[in-house]
């Protein structure tokens, strides 16, 4: 099977349960408290490793306990970890999340993600099937570097724009394929867009560019282009929805996965969004992510 590079960060999650936000100067008291493995590197890491991928993983810890956790999870998930620096003298990335009903809202100190610095050896380990996956919570000049090399050996690549940077449209020419919410796609494009304009202004936007596009709707599925067509995959019915953290990072990452074991575009898309949908039935970024045998349970 063909390996899927995923380029960065790891966190640490602290996820507290809430009934709402506090105004400033105001104090509340919140629900429940769990610590939990993240980072969009790891958690897209994670989600292709469960679902059979072969999975290395480019990123930062720092040299403490979190860091030592981290590393010790991502081994046990079956990613390789060789090109994870530890950082010395720095703090691992730590995701604070909110959750309120079924959404949440994040707020993220990178921490040692920021001092990721370094990519050019992956160009010895691309093989020419390989896959390349990155967001953005690493330093851009990562990205352009991951890119490049990728490129440069013939390596498919996919970004997630999240957390969305502008810059990210200059790299557009180095991109196969990009999975954006909805709200991500609107900073692709420069200006906000009414929900009966969404397909519209994703043929627009095909029309301009080389890159596939695969925009991740929420409750309302994913929509994509194919043959100057959008076409639209429903969200999955009849799950209990616990918490949203980690759906896209697992739609990305089992879309990588199922790719580079050869399944057909549309059938990737597709079962990527079940696993998506799976992910949300447990609370964590990565606890509700389903392995194979899950996912052809439910199916």
């Amino acid at each position: 099977m063909n390996r899927v590079f995923v380029l960065g960060s790891i966190n640490i999650d602290i996820s507290m349960e809430t009934d709402g936000f506090p105004v400033i100067g105001e104090t509340m008291l919140g629900g429940s408290v769990d610590y939990y493995m993240g980072g969009k590197g790891g958690n897209q890491a994670v989600a292709a490793a469960r679902i059979g991928g072969r999975v290395s993983l480019t990123a930062s810890v720092g040299g403490d306990t979190f860091g030592e956790k981290a590393l010790e999870h991502l081994r046990a998930e079956g990613v390789d970890t060789r090109f994870v620096t530890v950082k010395n003298g720095a703090f691992t990335g730590i995701a604070s999340i909110f959750r309120i009903h079924s959404d949440n809202a994040i707020i993220v100190f990178p921490g040692a993600n920021m001092l990721l610095s370094e990519t050019a050896e992956l160009v010895e380990a691309f093989n020419d099937k390989d896959l390349f996956v990155a967001q953005l919570e690493v330093p851009l000049e990562m990205i352009r570097q991951g890119l490049y090399y990728a490129k440069k050996t013939n390596v498919q690549t996919i970004i997630d724009p999240a957390p969305f940077h502008a810059d990210i449209v200059n790299m557009l020419d180095e991109i196969d394929i990009i999975t954006p919410n909805e709200t991500e796609f609107e900073g692709l494009i420069g200006h906000t867009l009414k929900e009966q304009d969404m397909e519209e202004a994703m043929l627009e936007w095909a029309e301009n560019h080389d890159t596939q596009l695969i925009v991740t709707r929420g409750s309302q599925g994913v929509s994509y282009v194919v043959d100057s067509e959008v076409r639209t995959i429903s969200a999955v019915k009849d799950i209990e929805v616990l918490d949203t953290t980690g759906a896209g990072d697992t739609f990305t990452g089992t879309l990588a996965a199922f790719l580079a074991e050869g399944m057909p575009y549309e059938t990737a898309i597709e079962t990527a969004n079940i696993c998506a949908a799976l992910s949300t039935t447990k609370i964590g970024a990565q606890t509700g992510m389903p392995t194979r045998a899950e996912l052809r349970h439910f199916k």
